[in-house]
């Protein structure tokens, strides 16, 4: 990474100096449908969310659960694509300047639209890092070196399987922060021991300097604050699009209830995040 700081630095030093987590919340770009979509990122930062995390739709998103592979496919129904996402960001960042996005999925729809295009159009957009589950550190070369070298974060995922052998390669290209999947398996499917969370976390920082967010199984302010006390950040993605869905009507369409249904979800586990270490 070069010496540029990026939103992503900026905003994890600024909880840090502010003595608490970070709170990373995923949503599906497109899901119910692009307007909505975009209405609920505009809302994020105002409920307390740091840094937005947005899902790329794709097909077959092989390391998600039932709740964000059913979020992916609403949006792709609804007529999300790539390009729709590069625009919403954009569109989100047209009224708002600072929030750190974070885009995430599948290597699959960027090699489509080609790497070198979707590096300047998501920088230009205001996209600061990038989060590509299905490339591992031995595929940098496609993805990760041209993102640094465009000045996007590259974060990485962690899980309880990354021995302290693999950890290192894991870690060798990782800027922004490091992503720990408290669980080992798909989204949204099981609770994490949180007793395992603080030793984790402190030997993912024995290897790095970067904030270390962890996520998997967080569903309420209670959970949150678990995980809120020993990591710098705090990822909640499944408990937020579970929360849109059960407000969506028998068609899958936005209702009134759908934005607030997300951010007052958000405000709570906002909460959860903040009394952590008070």
């Amino acid at each position: 990474m070069s010496s540029t700081s990026t939103r992503i630095d900026a905003r994890f030093a600024l909880c840090a100096a502010q003595g608490r987590a970070a709170l990373v919340t995923f949503v599906m770009c497109g899901d119910p449908d692009i307007a909505t979509s975009l209405a609920i990122l505009k809302a994020l930062p105002g409920a307390g969310a740091d840094v937005l995390e947005i899902g790329m739709p794709f097909t077959d998103p092989m390391a998600d659960g039932p709740t964000i592979q059913a979020a992916g496919l609403r949006a792709l129904q609804a007529g999300a694509s790539l390009k729709k996402t590069i625009q919403v960001v954009a569109d989100f960042r047209a009224g708002d300047p600072d929030t750190p996005i974070v885009l995430m999925g599948y290597y699959n729809p960027i090699y489509i639209y080609g790497v070198e295009r979707f590096l300047v159009d998501a920088k230009k957009a205001g996209v600061d890092g990038l989060i590509v589950v299905d490339l591992p550190p031995e595929e940098d070369a496609e993805l990760c070196l041209p993102a640094l070298k465009a000045e996007l974060n590259f974060v990485r995922l962690a899980t309880p399987t990354t021995d302290g052998k693999r950890l290192p390669k894991v870690l060798t290209n990782t800027s922004g922060f490091v992503y720990y999947v408290s669980i080992a398996g798909i989204t949204g499917s099981a609770t994490p021991d949180y007793s395992q969370v603080a030793a984790a976390v402190a030997r993912i920082k024995s290897h790095t300097n970067l904030p270390v967010a962890v996520g998997f199984g967080v569903k309420n302010a209670e959970s949150a604050a678990e995980i809120a006390a020993h990591a710098d950040g705090v990822v909640v993605g499944s408990a937020l699009i579970d929360a849109l869905k059960n407000s969506l009507d028998s068609d899958n369409r936005a209702t009134a209830k759908t934005v607030d249904a997300v951010t007052s979800l958000v405000a709570d586990i906002a909460r959860g995040v903040r009394r952590a270490r008070a």
